[in-house]
């Protein structure tokens, strides 16, 4: 069964277990969302909305929220010494379709548990924390003295062999 559902201006075919990048939903990871505006249900038999099927929706688990890849627009013309160059990055919400409901039933699955994925402490960190008395004390008078530890200053550069060469124009040397 397929349905070909609108959302943000634009119109997707879609079956059960898709996944879909769709214009951005106000919606958290992990809810339920329902697309109302479904324009055709098919499978053994197709049935055409005039726009929209009354009674039909598709639920949807979102998945994500994200942003697309950076987008340049350019414009220029040319001989005129005019230039525009704007860039943006799409705001996307990842779907996953569930069901495709049809005669107003409401959707059967629930929202998942959301999965709390925390990331790992920086190795900074569990350096500090594993390291004795000692060591935290001296970290933490480097602290104290408001300026991280730097490497001493490069040495200054050899004279370099255009310097040796006389202003004159002349061959160095030759008297």
């Amino acid at each position: 069964m397929f349905a070909v559902i609108k959302t943000g201006g634009k119109q997707y075919r879609v079956a059960a277990q898709d996944m879909l990048k769709i214009d951005r939903l106000k919606a958290e990871p992990g809810e339920i969302v329902q697309f109302g505006e479904v324009l055709v249900v098919g499978g053994d038999n197709v049935t055409l909305g005039t726009p929209t099927i009354a009674g039909a929706s598709v639920a949807a688990e979102v998945l994500q929220q994200g942003r697309g890849p950076k987008i340049i627009a350019f414009k220029k013309r040319r001989r005129k010494n005019s230039r525009r160059k704007r860039g943006f990055r799409p705001e996307f919400t990842l779907v996953r379709i569930t069901e495709i409901l049809t005669d107003g039933q409401a959707p059967t699955m629930t929202a998942s548990v959301r999965r709390e994925n925390p990331k790992p402490a920086p190795a900074e960190s569990l350096a500090d924390d594993e390291a004795g008395p000692d060591e935290a004390a001296a970290v933490q008078g480097k602290v104290k003295k408001g300026k991280a530890t730097r490497s001493a200053k490069k040495p200054a550069k050899a004279a370099s062999s255009k310097a040796k060469k006389s202003k004159s124009g002349g061959k160095a040397g030759k008297k």
